[in-house]
């Protein structure tokens, strides 16, 4: 166990954080044309299902994946590259700041969704990215319409989001179950800083 007042410095820190950044994104609608101009992979969510339907058209299988992202590290990068290799491009849907919020509690996300957008485009395995602010995936995939649908591991087809599963049903996607990299995680590198930090105050 940390000492509470560890806990409630780095919570505190985090809290801090998440409201800087909330505050940021507040012009972001109004600066989305220059976050775009960040990556040629970043879109806006009403632009995708235009894009998709041209790669289909193209003849093109589409793998779609989505999640918080936060903090990427190795165990994303693997998961990504998996996703990819089952078709011929890969689209992450991203999840806002304020549905990274109430998934993951107070804190969440550690770092703005452009910021997270751009780094998931500076990936090689990564084709498109598009942010969407809702808790679930429904609008995302509805827009993707993809051939398979990627998950990791800690998912089973029961356990999927119902409207989300309706969907992919309707669409006649694949689902595809990837197993996280395991020792790798968010939530394991923020309880290690929270070990270093305990460490400092020692």
């Amino acid at each position: 166990m940390f000492p509470r007042c560890v806990l409630f410095s780095f919570s505190s820190f985090l809290e801090d954080r998440r409201a800087n950044q909330l505050k940021a994104n507040c012009d972001l609608r109004a600066t989305s044309k220059s976050v775009t101009k960040m990556s040629p992979k970043i879109v806006e969510l009403e632009e995708l299902s235009g894009r998709c339907e041209k790669l289909r058209s193209a003849g093109k299988r589409i793998v779609a994946t989505n999640g918080c992202f936060d903090l990427l590290h190795v165990g994303h990068v693997r998961y990504l590259r998996a996703a990819r290799a089952l078709g011929d491009l890969l689209i992450v849907g991203l999840n806002g700041d304020r549905s990274v919020y109430e998934l993951k509690g107070a804190g969440r996300p550690l770092m703005a969704q452009h910021d997270r957008a751009e780094i998931l485009a500076a990936l090689e395995s990564v084709d498109l990215v598009t942010v969407f602010p809702q808790i679930r995936a429904t609008k995302f995939l509805a827009a993707v319409r993809p051939a398979v649908y990627v998950k990791g591991g800690d998912y089973t087809p029961a356990t999927l989001d119902q409207e989300e599963g309706v969907i992919l049903k309707d669409l006649g996607a694949a689902i595809r179950l990837i197993p996280f990299e395991k020792g790798y995680s968010t939530s394991g590198l923020i309880e290690q800083i929270c070990t270093i930090t305990s460490g400092e105050t020692k």
